[in-house]
C-alpha cells in the first residue's frame, strides 16, 4: 500500500512520468470506467487512469470494443475524470473515430479533451498512425501509442492471437515503435507481446512503454478493472492476474439479500424509521375520517 496520503500525493504529469523511465521505476496503469471505480483506482495511488474502450465489453455487454461511440466513450470519460483527482487520465479513442482522416482525429481527440475532461489520448496502430500522432502533438494532444495485439483491428489480425513471435513481425513492432515515438507519443502500449520482444523494444525506446500480455521487461504495466477484480468472467487472457474474486462475492450477498426479502428477515426494526409519539393515533383517527 502506498504511503502517500490525498493530502501531500499531487497530480502526476507527463514530465513525471518520463522521469519514472529514465528512474527505472515501474509505472502503474488501471482502467476505470465510471465515478466509483475512478475514485478507488485514484486512492490506490495508480499513475495512469485508462478510460478503456474495454468498457465497451465490460460495462455495456458488447462482443468487442468495435461498436462503441464516441458519445459513449465521451459519457465514461466524465464520470471518471469527476472521481480522480491525482492520476494522469487517458481516452481511448474509439474504432473509427481517428482512422478516417487526420482533421476527423484531431476533431475527436480535442472532444476527450474538452468535453470528457482527459488529458491525453490513446489509439491504435503502427506506423500507418504516425502522421495522425504527429499532428494530434503538434497542436498540443499527448498521445499514448498501442501496438502488438490491438483489438479494435481483431478481425484483420484473426482472432487475440500474440503479435511478433518471428524476428519478422518483432522487427516490424520495433518499427512501429520507433515511428510512433517519432511521432510524439509520449508512451506505447505493448499488448500480448513476446516477453524477450517487449523488453527489447523498452530498451530501445526513450519513451516508457505499459505492458499488457509482454512480460515484466516493460516500463510498467496495465490491466482492466474487471479482469484484476474478477468482476468479468466471459473470458480470461492468460496475461490477467486475478487479485480478487469480487464478482462472486457480489453474487454471494445478492442472493443473501433475495433470501432475506423473500424469507421475512429484511427489513428489521433497525432499518425503518418510527413516528414521533402521538402522530400514529392522530394518523388512524384522520384515516377514519377521510
Amino acid at each position: 500500500m502506498s504511503t502517500q496520503t490525498n493530502s501531500v500525493r499531487k497530480k502526476m504529469t507527463l514530465q513525471q512520468l518520463q522521469a519514472k523511465k529514465q528512474q527505472h521505476m515501474p509505472i502503474t496503469m488501471l482502467t476505470a470506467y465510471d465515478y466509483s471505480s475512478a475514485l478507488l483506482v485514484d486512492q490506490a495511488d495508480m499513475d495512469i487512469i485508462l478510460v478503456g474502450d474495454s468498457l465497451a465489453m465490460v460495462m455495456l455487454g458488447m462482443d468487442s470494443t468495435v461498436p462503441i461511440t464516441m458519445e459513449e466513450m465521451l459519457h465514461h470519460c466524465r464520470a471518471v475524470a469527476r472521481g480522480a483527482n491525482h492520476a494522469f487520465l487517458v481516452g481511448d479513442m474509439p474504432f473509427m473515430s481517428y482512422q478516417a482522416s487526420v482533421g476527423e482525429a484531431m476533431h475527436n481527440a480535442g472532444r476527450f479533451l474538452k468535453e470528457g475532461n482527459m488529458e491525453a489520448v490513446k489509439l491504435e496502430g503502427g506506423r500507418p498512425m504516425a502522421a495522425t500522432i504527429e499532428a494530434l502533438t503538434r497542436v498540443g494532444i499527448p498521445v499514448m501509442g498501442h501496438i502488438g495485439l490491438t483489438p479494435q483491428s481483431v478481425t484483420a489480425l484473426s482472432g487475440y492471437k500474440v503479435q511478433g513471435k518471428t524476428a519478422v513481425a518483432a522487427h516490424d513492432l520495433l518499427l512501429d515503435a520507433l515511428a510512433l515515438q517519432n511521432a510524439g507519443c509520449f508512451s506505447i502500449v505493448l499488448e500480448a507481446v513476446p516477453a524477450p520482444i517487449a523488453a527489447a523494444i523498452s530498451d530501445r525506446l526513450a519513451i516508457p512503454t505499459l505492458g499488457i500480455g509482454a512480460g515484466a521487461g516493460c516500463d510498467g504495466q496495465v490491466l482492466v478493472y474487471h479482469d484484476l477484480l474478477g468482476l468479468f468472467d466471459k473470458f480470461q487472457p492468460k496475461f490477467v492476474q486475478q487479485y480478487a474474486n469480487i464478482g462472486q462475492q457480489i453474487l454471494t450477498a445478492l442472493q443473501q439479500y433475495r433470501d432475506d426479502v423473500q424469507q421475512g428477515a429484511f427489513p428489521t426494526a433497525a432499518h425503518s424509521y418510527d413516528l414521533p409519539e402521538g402522530e400514529w393515533e392522530q394518523f388512524v383517527k384522520m384515516m377514519g375520517e377521510s
